[in-house]
Protein backbone atom coordinates (compact mmCIF):
# COMPACT_ATOMS: atom_id res chain seq x y z
CA UNK A 1 0.00 0.00 0.00
CA UNK A 2 1.05 3.60 -0.56
CA UNK A 3 0.91 6.79 1.43
CA UNK A 4 -2.48 7.93 2.68
CA UNK A 5 -4.23 9.51 5.66
CA UNK A 6 -4.01 9.03 9.39
CA UNK A 7 -6.79 6.51 9.99
CA UNK A 8 -6.55 2.70 10.07
CA UNK A 9 -6.57 2.54 6.26
CA UNK A 10 -3.71 5.02 5.85
CA UNK A 11 -1.72 4.02 2.79
CA UNK A 12 -4.64 2.41 0.95
CA UNK A 13 -5.41 3.79 -2.51
CA UNK A 14 -8.92 3.49 -3.89
CA UNK A 15 -10.20 4.27 -7.39
CA UNK A 16 -13.96 4.74 -7.51
CA UNK A 17 -15.91 4.91 -10.75
CA UNK A 18 -18.54 7.58 -10.28
CA UNK A 19 -22.01 6.34 -9.40
CA UNK A 20 -24.85 6.91 -6.95
CA UNK A 21 -26.03 5.45 -3.65
CA UNK A 22 -24.24 2.63 -1.83
CA UNK A 23 -21.04 2.72 -3.91
CA UNK A 24 -20.38 6.36 -3.01
CA UNK A 25 -21.23 5.61 0.61
CA UNK A 26 -18.65 2.82 0.63
CA UNK A 27 -16.12 5.24 -0.82
CA UNK A 28 -16.90 7.78 1.90
CA UNK A 29 -16.55 5.06 4.52
CA UNK A 30 -13.12 4.01 3.26
CA UNK A 31 -11.99 7.61 2.92
CA UNK A 32 -13.10 8.45 6.46
CA UNK A 33 -10.96 5.53 7.63
CA UNK A 34 -7.89 7.06 6.02
CA UNK A 35 -7.81 5.67 2.49
CA UNK A 36 -6.94 7.96 -0.40
CA UNK A 37 -9.98 7.77 -2.65
CA UNK A 38 -10.00 9.15 -6.18
CA UNK A 39 -13.33 9.46 -7.94
CA UNK A 40 -13.41 8.99 -11.69
CA UNK A 41 -16.09 11.19 -13.25
CA UNK A 42 -17.28 11.71 -16.82
CA UNK A 43 -15.84 14.86 -18.45
CA UNK A 44 -19.35 15.84 -19.58
CA UNK A 45 -20.48 16.01 -15.95
CA UNK A 46 -18.17 18.96 -15.25
CA UNK A 47 -20.23 21.74 -13.71
CA UNK A 48 -23.07 19.41 -12.77
CA UNK A 49 -25.27 21.07 -10.17
CA UNK A 50 -24.91 19.79 -6.63
CA UNK A 51 -21.48 18.31 -7.16
CA UNK A 52 -18.66 19.57 -4.97
CA UNK A 53 -18.68 21.73 -1.87
CA UNK A 54 -19.66 21.09 1.72
CA UNK A 55 -23.21 19.95 0.91
CA UNK A 56 -21.90 17.07 -1.22
CA UNK A 57 -21.36 14.95 1.90
CA UNK A 58 -20.81 11.60 0.19
CA UNK A 59 -17.95 13.17 -1.76
CA UNK A 60 -16.20 14.72 1.23
CA UNK A 61 -12.43 14.60 1.19
CA UNK A 62 -12.21 12.96 -2.17
CA UNK A 63 -10.38 14.16 -5.23
CA UNK A 64 -12.13 14.06 -8.59
CA UNK A 65 -10.59 13.25 -11.96
CA UNK A 66 -12.51 13.55 -15.24
CA UNK A 67 -11.67 10.65 -17.56
CA UNK A 68 -13.46 9.61 -20.74
CA UNK A 69 -13.51 5.82 -20.47
CA UNK A 70 -14.83 5.53 -24.03
CA UNK A 71 -11.61 7.10 -25.30
CA UNK A 72 -8.75 4.57 -25.71
CA UNK A 73 -6.30 6.91 -24.02
CA UNK A 74 -8.80 7.53 -21.23
CA UNK A 75 -9.11 3.81 -20.59
CA UNK A 76 -5.36 3.52 -20.49
CA UNK A 77 -5.12 6.42 -18.03
CA UNK A 78 -7.58 4.65 -15.74
CA UNK A 79 -5.67 1.38 -16.01
CA UNK A 80 -2.49 3.21 -15.03
CA UNK A 81 -4.28 4.41 -11.91
CA UNK A 82 -5.47 0.84 -11.33
CA UNK A 83 -1.88 -0.39 -11.47
CA UNK A 84 -1.12 1.86 -8.50
CA UNK A 85 -4.33 1.21 -6.56
CA UNK A 86 -5.29 -1.31 -3.90
CA UNK A 87 -9.05 -1.16 -4.54
CA UNK A 88 -11.43 -0.31 -7.37
CA UNK A 89 -15.13 0.30 -6.72
CA UNK A 90 -17.79 0.29 -9.42
CA UNK A 91 -21.57 0.36 -9.18
CA UNK A 92 -22.83 -0.26 -12.72
CA UNK A 93 -25.03 -3.01 -14.05
CA UNK A 94 -23.28 -6.32 -14.71
CA UNK A 95 -21.22 -6.23 -17.89
CA UNK A 96 -20.87 -2.45 -18.21
CA UNK A 97 -17.25 -2.18 -17.08
CA UNK A 98 -16.40 -5.19 -19.25
CA UNK A 99 -17.84 -3.39 -22.29
CA UNK A 100 -15.80 -0.34 -21.38
CA UNK A 101 -12.65 -2.44 -21.26
CA UNK A 102 -12.05 -1.95 -17.55
CA UNK A 103 -13.68 -5.07 -16.15
CA UNK A 104 -12.14 -7.17 -13.39
CA UNK A 105 -10.15 -9.46 -15.71
CA UNK A 106 -8.48 -6.55 -17.48
CA UNK A 107 -7.82 -4.60 -14.30
CA UNK A 108 -6.48 -7.56 -12.35
CA UNK A 109 -4.25 -8.52 -15.27
CA UNK A 110 -2.63 -5.11 -14.81
CA UNK A 111 -2.62 -5.40 -11.02
CA UNK A 112 -2.99 -8.95 -9.62
CA UNK A 113 -3.33 -7.73 -6.02
CA UNK A 114 -6.25 -5.43 -6.88
CA UNK A 115 -9.49 -5.83 -4.92
CA UNK A 116 -12.29 -5.17 -7.41
CA UNK A 117 -15.43 -4.16 -5.51
CA UNK A 118 -18.73 -4.44 -7.38
CA UNK A 119 -21.89 -2.87 -5.96
CA UNK A 120 -25.28 -3.78 -7.40
CA UNK A 121 -28.83 -4.22 -6.21
CA UNK A 122 -29.53 -7.72 -7.56
CA UNK A 123 -25.99 -9.10 -7.85
CA UNK A 124 -23.76 -10.05 -10.76
CA UNK A 125 -25.93 -13.01 -11.76
CA UNK A 126 -29.48 -14.29 -11.41
CA UNK A 127 -32.70 -13.63 -13.38
CA UNK A 128 -32.95 -9.98 -12.27
CA UNK A 129 -29.25 -9.07 -12.47
CA UNK A 130 -29.69 -6.83 -15.52
CA UNK A 131 -32.84 -5.08 -14.27
CA UNK A 132 -32.98 -1.57 -12.84
CA UNK A 133 -34.03 -1.06 -9.25
CA UNK A 134 -33.80 1.02 -6.12
CA UNK A 135 -33.61 0.36 -2.40
CA UNK A 136 -37.37 -0.09 -2.06
CA UNK A 137 -37.56 -2.79 -4.74
CA UNK A 138 -34.53 -4.66 -3.43
CA UNK A 139 -35.72 -4.81 0.17
CA UNK A 140 -39.25 -5.69 -1.00
CA UNK A 141 -37.98 -8.89 -2.57
CA UNK A 142 -36.02 -9.92 0.53
CA UNK A 143 -39.01 -9.86 2.89
CA UNK A 144 -37.54 -7.03 4.93
CA UNK A 145 -39.94 -4.36 3.68
CA UNK A 146 -42.92 -6.64 4.23
CA UNK A 147 -41.96 -7.06 7.88
CA UNK A 148 -41.95 -3.34 8.69
CA UNK A 149 -45.13 -1.51 9.59
CA UNK A 150 -48.19 -1.53 11.82
CA UNK A 151 -50.54 -4.49 11.99
CA UNK A 152 -53.21 -4.23 9.32
CA UNK A 153 -51.39 -1.39 7.58
CA UNK A 154 -49.10 -1.16 4.56
CA UNK A 155 -45.33 -1.74 4.74
CA UNK A 156 -43.42 1.32 5.93
CA UNK A 157 -40.37 2.54 4.02
CA UNK A 158 -37.27 2.76 6.26
CA UNK A 159 -35.73 5.57 4.16
CA UNK A 160 -33.02 3.92 2.04
CA UNK A 161 -31.02 2.95 5.11
CA UNK A 162 -31.77 -0.77 5.13
CA UNK A 163 -30.96 -1.60 1.51
CA UNK A 164 -28.65 1.01 0.02
CA UNK A 165 -26.48 1.68 3.01
CA UNK A 166 -27.01 -1.21 5.42
CA UNK A 167 -27.30 -4.20 3.10
CA UNK A 168 -25.37 -2.50 0.31
CA UNK A 169 -22.60 -0.02 1.09
CA UNK A 170 -21.64 -1.47 4.46
CA UNK A 171 -21.36 -4.99 3.04
CA UNK A 172 -19.22 -3.72 0.18
CA UNK A 173 -16.85 -2.16 2.72
CA UNK A 174 -16.75 -5.37 4.78
CA UNK A 175 -16.02 -7.41 1.66
CA UNK A 176 -13.29 -5.03 0.53
CA UNK A 177 -11.58 -5.08 3.92
CA UNK A 178 -11.66 -8.88 4.04
CA UNK A 179 -10.27 -9.12 0.51
CA UNK A 180 -7.54 -6.60 1.33
CA UNK A 181 -6.49 -8.83 4.22
CA UNK A 182 -6.13 -11.78 1.84
CA UNK A 183 -4.25 -9.65 -0.71
CA UNK A 184 -1.80 -8.51 1.96
CA UNK A 185 -1.09 -12.12 2.92
CA UNK A 186 -0.96 -13.64 -0.55
CA UNK A 187 -0.37 -10.80 -3.00
CA UNK A 188 -3.51 -11.85 -4.88
CA UNK A 189 -6.65 -9.75 -5.06
CA UNK A 190 -10.17 -10.84 -5.96
CA UNK A 191 -13.61 -9.63 -7.03
CA UNK A 192 -16.11 -8.68 -4.31
CA UNK A 193 -19.71 -9.10 -5.50
CA UNK A 194 -21.77 -7.02 -3.05
CA UNK A 195 -25.51 -7.13 -3.74
CA UNK A 196 -28.12 -5.24 -1.75
CA UNK A 197 -30.43 -8.26 -1.74
CA UNK A 198 -27.69 -10.45 -0.29
CA UNK A 199 -26.72 -8.00 2.43
CA UNK A 200 -30.31 -7.24 3.40
CA UNK A 201 -31.14 -10.92 3.82
CA UNK A 202 -27.94 -11.34 5.85
CA UNK A 203 -29.11 -8.55 8.16
CA UNK A 204 -32.28 -10.59 8.77
CA UNK A 205 -30.33 -13.45 10.40
CA UNK A 206 -31.80 -12.85 13.85
CA UNK A 207 -35.32 -12.54 12.44
CA UNK A 208 -34.98 -15.80 10.53
CA UNK A 209 -33.76 -17.46 13.73
CA UNK A 210 -36.85 -16.25 15.59
CA UNK A 211 -39.06 -17.42 12.75
CA UNK A 212 -37.48 -20.87 12.84
CA UNK A 213 -38.16 -21.38 16.54
CA UNK A 214 -41.69 -20.02 16.39
CA UNK A 215 -40.89 -16.76 18.12
CA UNK A 216 -41.75 -14.62 15.09
CA UNK A 217 -44.95 -14.44 13.07
CA UNK A 218 -44.50 -13.69 9.38
CA UNK A 219 -46.81 -10.67 9.43
CA UNK A 220 -46.38 -7.02 10.31
CA UNK A 221 -46.90 -5.38 13.65
CA UNK A 222 -47.56 -8.43 15.83
CA UNK A 223 -44.06 -9.28 17.06
CA UNK A 224 -41.87 -8.05 19.88
CA UNK A 225 -39.55 -5.96 17.70
CA UNK A 226 -41.95 -4.57 15.10
CA UNK A 227 -44.26 -2.58 17.35
CA UNK A 228 -46.53 -5.48 18.16
CA UNK A 229 -45.53 -5.46 21.82
CA UNK A 230 -46.85 -2.38 23.68
CA UNK A 231 -43.60 -2.14 25.64
CA UNK A 232 -41.62 -1.86 22.38
CA UNK A 233 -43.47 0.81 20.48
CA UNK A 234 -43.88 4.54 19.80
CA UNK A 235 -46.39 6.79 21.56
CA UNK A 236 -47.72 10.28 20.87
CA UNK A 237 -47.21 12.93 23.52
CA UNK A 238 -49.26 15.93 24.59
CA UNK A 239 -47.58 18.23 22.08
CA UNK A 240 -48.09 15.91 19.11
CA UNK A 241 -44.55 14.56 19.19
CA UNK A 242 -43.42 11.04 20.05
CA UNK A 243 -41.41 8.94 22.47
CA UNK A 244 -39.92 5.53 21.75
CA UNK A 245 -40.30 2.77 24.33
CA UNK A 246 -38.06 -0.30 24.32
CA UNK A 247 -38.55 -1.92 27.73
CA UNK A 248 -38.13 -5.52 26.60
CA UNK A 249 -36.45 -7.06 29.64
CA UNK A 250 -38.52 -7.57 32.83
CA UNK A 251 -36.34 -5.29 34.96
CA UNK A 252 -36.59 -2.49 32.41
CA UNK A 253 -40.33 -3.05 32.09
CA UNK A 254 -40.74 -2.76 35.86
CA UNK A 255 -38.79 0.51 35.79
CA UNK A 256 -41.03 1.81 33.00
CA UNK A 257 -44.20 1.02 34.95
CA UNK A 258 -42.79 2.58 38.08
CA UNK A 259 -41.84 5.87 36.46
CA UNK A 260 -45.20 6.03 34.71
CA UNK A 261 -46.95 5.22 38.01
CA UNK A 262 -49.11 2.57 36.33
CA UNK A 263 -50.85 -0.06 38.43
CA UNK A 264 -50.02 -2.98 36.15
CA UNK A 265 -48.82 -6.46 37.10
CA UNK A 266 -45.24 -6.64 35.72
CA UNK A 267 -45.25 -10.42 35.87
CA UNK A 268 -47.82 -10.54 33.06
CA UNK A 269 -45.59 -8.68 30.60
CA UNK A 270 -45.58 -11.55 28.09
CA UNK A 271 -49.28 -12.30 28.44
CA UNK A 272 -50.55 -11.22 25.04
CA UNK A 273 -54.13 -11.07 26.25
CA UNK A 274 -53.14 -8.02 28.32
CA UNK A 275 -51.42 -6.18 25.48
CA UNK A 276 -54.41 -4.29 24.03
CA UNK A 277 -55.30 -2.85 27.45
CA UNK A 278 -51.66 -2.11 28.24
CA UNK A 279 -51.23 -0.25 24.96
CA UNK A 280 -54.26 1.90 25.76
CA UNK A 281 -52.89 2.69 29.23
CA UNK A 282 -49.48 3.63 27.86
CA UNK A 283 -51.00 5.78 25.12
CA UNK A 284 -53.21 7.59 27.62
CA UNK A 285 -50.37 8.23 30.04
CA UNK A 286 -47.87 9.48 27.46
CA UNK A 287 -50.50 11.86 26.09
CA UNK A 288 -50.54 13.67 29.45
CA UNK A 289 -47.12 15.34 29.07
CA UNK A 290 -44.99 16.78 26.31
CA UNK A 291 -42.24 14.83 24.67
CA UNK A 292 -39.51 16.86 26.33
CA UNK A 293 -41.13 16.49 29.74
CA UNK A 294 -41.07 12.73 29.34
CA UNK A 295 -37.50 12.90 28.05
CA UNK A 296 -36.42 14.75 31.17
CA UNK A 297 -38.12 12.16 33.39
CA UNK A 298 -36.66 9.11 31.66
CA UNK A 299 -33.18 10.34 30.68
CA UNK A 300 -30.45 8.27 32.27
CA UNK A 301 -32.86 5.66 33.65
CA UNK A 302 -33.10 1.99 32.68
CA UNK A 303 -36.69 2.30 31.48
CA UNK A 304 -35.43 2.42 27.87
CA UNK A 305 -37.45 5.45 26.79
CA UNK A 306 -36.13 8.14 24.46
CA UNK A 307 -37.59 11.13 22.63
CA UNK A 308 -38.09 10.73 18.90
CA UNK A 309 -35.95 13.53 17.49
CA UNK A 310 -35.78 15.13 14.09
CA UNK A 311 -32.49 15.16 12.21
CA UNK A 312 -31.62 18.73 13.16
CA UNK A 313 -32.64 18.12 16.77
CA UNK A 314 -30.50 15.00 16.98
CA UNK A 315 -27.42 16.93 15.90
CA UNK A 316 -27.62 19.10 19.00
CA UNK A 317 -28.57 16.44 21.55
CA UNK A 318 -26.21 16.54 24.53
CA UNK A 319 -25.09 12.92 24.22
CA UNK A 320 -24.32 13.07 20.50
CA UNK A 321 -22.65 16.45 20.96
CA UNK A 322 -20.46 15.12 23.77
CA UNK A 323 -19.26 12.25 21.58
CA UNK A 324 -18.93 14.37 18.45
CA UNK A 325 -21.19 11.94 16.61
CA UNK A 326 -22.50 14.70 14.34
CA UNK A 327 -20.26 17.42 12.96
CA UNK A 328 -20.73 20.59 10.98
CA UNK A 329 -18.45 21.31 8.07
CA UNK A 330 -18.88 24.43 6.01
CA UNK A 331 -22.19 24.93 7.76
CA UNK A 332 -23.42 21.49 6.68
CA UNK A 333 -24.48 19.04 9.39
CA UNK A 334 -23.19 15.53 8.66
CA UNK A 335 -22.09 12.33 10.38
CA UNK A 336 -18.66 12.02 11.90
CA UNK A 337 -16.56 9.01 10.85
CA UNK A 338 -17.46 5.73 12.54
CA UNK A 339 -16.47 3.47 14.20
CA UNK A 340 -13.77 4.81 16.52
CA UNK A 341 -10.21 3.59 16.93
CA UNK A 342 -7.94 4.00 19.94
CA UNK A 343 -4.64 4.59 18.12
CA UNK A 344 -5.54 5.45 14.51
CA UNK A 345 -8.52 7.80 14.75
CA UNK A 346 -10.29 8.49 11.46
CA UNK A 347 -10.86 12.06 10.33
CA UNK A 348 -13.61 13.40 8.10
CA UNK A 349 -12.24 14.92 4.93
CA UNK A 350 -12.76 18.46 3.72
CA UNK A 351 -15.43 19.66 1.28
CA UNK A 352 -15.83 17.66 -1.91
CA UNK A 353 -13.93 18.76 -4.98
CA UNK A 354 -15.77 19.89 -8.09
CA UNK A 355 -15.92 17.34 -10.93
CA UNK A 356 -12.53 17.06 -12.58
CA UNK A 357 -10.91 19.71 -10.40
CA UNK A 358 -8.07 17.38 -9.41
CA UNK A 359 -7.40 15.59 -12.70
CA UNK A 360 -3.96 17.02 -13.32
CA UNK A 361 -2.86 16.77 -9.69
CA UNK A 362 -3.97 13.16 -9.24
CA UNK A 363 -2.41 11.95 -12.49
CA UNK A 364 0.82 13.64 -11.48
CA UNK A 365 0.77 12.38 -7.88
CA UNK A 366 0.09 8.83 -9.03
CA UNK A 367 2.90 8.92 -11.59
CA UNK A 368 0.88 8.70 -14.81
CA UNK A 369 2.96 9.58 -17.87
CA UNK A 370 2.02 11.82 -20.80
CA UNK A 371 -0.48 13.96 -18.89
CA UNK A 372 -0.45 16.88 -21.33
CA UNK A 373 -1.03 14.54 -24.26
CA UNK A 374 -4.05 13.09 -22.48
CA UNK A 375 -5.55 16.56 -22.17
CA UNK A 376 -4.72 17.41 -25.79
CA UNK A 377 -6.43 14.26 -27.06
CA UNK A 378 -9.54 14.83 -24.97
CA UNK A 379 -9.06 11.64 -22.98
CA UNK A 380 -9.18 13.53 -19.70
CA UNK A 381 -10.64 16.85 -18.63
CA UNK A 382 -10.64 19.30 -15.81
CA UNK A 383 -13.39 21.19 -14.09
CA UNK A 384 -13.56 24.57 -12.42
CA UNK A 385 -11.43 25.12 -9.38
CA UNK A 386 -13.49 23.62 -6.59
CA UNK A 387 -13.12 23.76 -2.84
CA UNK A 388 -9.52 23.13 -1.83
CA UNK A 389 -8.75 19.44 -1.57
CA UNK A 390 -7.17 18.13 1.64
CA UNK A 391 -3.37 17.81 1.66
CA UNK A 392 -2.09 14.83 -0.36
CA UNK A 393 -1.30 12.85 2.78
CA UNK A 394 -4.84 13.19 4.12
CA UNK A 395 -7.29 12.61 1.30
CA UNK A 396 -10.75 11.50 2.33
CA UNK A 397 -13.40 10.92 -0.28
CA UNK A 398 -16.63 9.38 -1.45
CA UNK A 399 -18.82 9.31 -4.49
CA UNK A 400 -22.32 10.47 -5.28
CA UNK A 401 -23.26 10.95 -8.91
CA UNK A 402 -21.77 10.67 -12.36
CA UNK A 403 -19.69 7.95 -13.99
CA UNK A 404 -18.58 6.87 -17.42
CA UNK A 405 -21.96 5.57 -18.60
CA UNK A 406 -25.29 7.19 -19.23
CA UNK A 407 -27.82 6.77 -16.40
CA UNK A 408 -29.55 3.94 -18.27
CA UNK A 409 -26.35 1.90 -18.00
CA UNK A 410 -26.12 2.19 -14.23
CA UNK A 411 -27.38 -0.59 -12.03
CA UNK A 412 -29.42 2.00 -10.17
CA UNK A 413 -31.49 4.47 -12.21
Amino acid sequence: MTSGGTGPLAGCRVVELGGIGPGPFAGMFLADLGAEVVRVDRPESVGEEGRGGAADVLNRGKRSVAIDLKHPDGREALLELVERADVLIEGYRPGVTERLGVGPDVCRARNPRLVYGRMTGWGQDGPLSAAAGHDITYIALTGALGAIGAAGGPPQIPLNLLGDFGGGGCYLVIGILAALRVAERTGVGQVVDAAIVDGTVHLLASTFAKLARGAWSDERGVNHLDGGAPFYSVYATKDGRYVAVGALEPKFYRRLLGLLELDVDPDRQQDRTTWPTLRELLAERFAQRTRDEWAALFEGTDACVAPVLGLTEAASHAHLAARGTVLAQGGVVQPAPAPRFSTTPPVAGGPASAVGADTRAVLSDWGVDGIEELFERGAVGTGPTGPPAPPHHDHRAAVQRGGPEAPSERNRS
